[in-house]
């Protein structure tokens, strides 16, 4: 496994975790409409952190085994990488529509900015997604 299918399945693992733990924490909040801001910033940034410690730690595994395959790149991983960009662009412009329409109807900022993480985590998961697949199954 290359490093760049590796950042996408840590990604992905990321993605699912941050998703899971923000609905969980949303779900079990007594008023969510009041106390979203600080939980939302938090998700975020330890999703982050917990992407880019699952890859260096699982590059470092691979590294003290095949130094070579670490770090190795070449036009498919360019390829695969530009692809699963498309697809998280895509689905960041309809999230983006989604809150300008929902500013066009004035809604309350929780559900704005609840439709803006919405489309953040659909579009990471999905591009995630269409990486693996790329990787496993090739692009044609």
């Amino acid at each position: 496994m290359v490093y760049h299918e590796r950042a996408a399945w840590a990604q992905l693992i990321a993605s699912i975790l941050t998703i899971g733990a923000y609905a969980w924490l949303m779900l079990t909040n007594p008023d969510p409409t009041t106390s979203w801001v600080p939980i939302m910033l938090w998700t975020i940034s330890i999703g982050i952190v917990v992407s880019i410690l699952i890859t260096i730690l699982w590059g470092i595994a691979v590294g003290l085994r095949d130094k070579e395959s670490a770090t190795a790149s070449d036009m498919r991983d360019t390829d695969i990488s530009r692809l699963g960009g498309r697809v998280e662009h895509a689905f960041l412009i309809v999230a983006a529509l989604a809150v300008i329409v929902l500013c066009a109807l004035e809604s309350d900022v929780f559900w704005v900015a609840q439709a803006m993480f919405a489309g953040f985590a659909i579009s990471s998961l999905l591009g995630g997604i269409t990486r693996v697949i790329a990787y496993r199954r090739g692009l044609a």
